[in-house]
């Protein structure tokens, strides 16, 4: 293995290792073989994720180009089927079961649209390093891209999930940024996107109107949509500098916070390892999506370039996402914290989008 391949492989276990812990400790004194069995569950998805981290880190990333368009139609496929033969739980439908695996396309829709805007804004030849995004105008620039976003992405809000709805939205912007994109058309879409928010109102569900009245105010309804946030609230802020210790969280141990194992994994964790667990965590995922920045940097191939700051920007808007989440200073979104929050689509897609990290700097020597 190259020194960045295996760097980025022994920081993601690192990560996972942490969430198997948390995720152990919030469901060890829940009855039931099913609790019983989740962090067994998480651990082999872990071992699969990395099983195709070797595999594909091995591969040429290149080849995504040619299927690109390929396997953005089998998203939208998956994403469709959900409507179908999809699995409902807390009144979301996201899920398709295959046997005791639940698949989850939205998380695979994210990497995908990834793939598809930096084969959109790039050159298949790998000896010409510019962009042509440059040249667009607002037509190929903008409106052309969006569209082939906005399709899953109102897919996947309809599920419902806002949340990886408003993520692809937010990367779809930082990728037009980084592209060279022109300035004045990206405020233009801005303004044209954000200025009718306030007369969306009345499209929202309504727990998504409780999730941003209670963002503003937990207190409104302490009993109710609030109730996480508070909880989450007084886990972190409880656990000192050391933490409770591990099995020693009042909020997690004694079910006072929700989805303590999925969205809310990051206040579980901090809760018994502290501010100086929380630090160390932080900082595995900096070293993560700083070795992708750099890899990006380094990189001649404009495809590979763009794959590489694509999937760092997905891991670092998911990542500040949940985490401003937990602590109250974003809605609650239901996204999952990436290698921590219990969840097997987001566990494997994570791996698979380390390897293509990884790959891309792996094979840009060959040119």
């Amino acid at each position: 293995m190259r020194k960045s391949q295996l760097t980025i492989l022994l920081i993601a276990i690192a990560i996972a290792v942490c969430g198997v812990l948390s995720i152990y400790s919030s469901t060890c004194q829940k009855e039931g073989q099913l609790w019983q069995s989740i962090y067994q569950r998480q651990i082999i998805w872990i071992v699969l994720g990395v099983l195709l981290y070797i595999v594909i880190s091995n591969l040429n990333y290149r080849r995504l180009w040619d299927w690109t368009y390929v396997i953005y139609t089998l998203t939208l496929i998956f994403l469709l089927l959900v409507f179908i033969l999809g699995a409902v739980r807390l009144g979301a439908q996201r899920w398709i079961r295959f046997s005791w695996f639940n698949f989850q396309p939205s998380e695979f829709a994210k990497l995908i649209l990834v793939i598809f805007l930096a084969r959109y804004f790039s050159k298949k030849s790998v000896d010409d390093t510019s962009l042509p995004s440059r040249r667009f105008g607002i037509m190929k620039g903008i409106i052309l891209p969006f569209i082939y976003v906005a399709i899953p992405m109102v897919l996947i809000i309809e599920q419902p999930d806002l949340g990886s709805g408003l993520m692809i939205l937010f990367l779809f912007i930082a990728v037009l940024y980084i592209t060279g994109v022109r300035l004045r058309y990206i405020f233009t879409f801005l303004l044209v996107m954000f200025l009718p928010a306030p007369f969306l109102w009345n499209f929202l569900r309504d727990y998504q109107k409780d999730r941003l009245l209670v963002f503003l105010n937990p207190n409104i309804d302490p009993l109710g949509a609030g109730y996480t946030v508070i909880q989450s609230k007084i886990a972190i802020g409880s656990s000192g500098f050391f933490g409770k210790g591990w099995l020693a969280g009042t909020q997690s141990q004694l079910y006072f916070l929700p989805e303590s194992h999925t969205d809310f994994i990051f206040a579980t964790f901090t809760e018994e390892w502290g501010l100086a667990g929380s630090v160390l965590l932080l900082l595995l995922y900096f070293l993560l999506i700083r070795q992708g920045f750099s890899i990006a940097s380094r990189t001649r191939d404009s495809f590979g370039k763009l794959l590489a700051y694509g999937i760092s920007l997905m891991l670092a808007i998911q990542i500040f996402t949940n985490v401003a989440m937990n602590m109250g200073i974003a809605p609650v979104v239901g996204l999952p914290l990436p290698l921590m929050s219990y969840g097997g689509s987001s566990v494997i897609v994570t791996f698979i989008s380390l390897a293509i990290l990884a790959n891309v700097d792996r094979t840009r020597a060959v040119f």
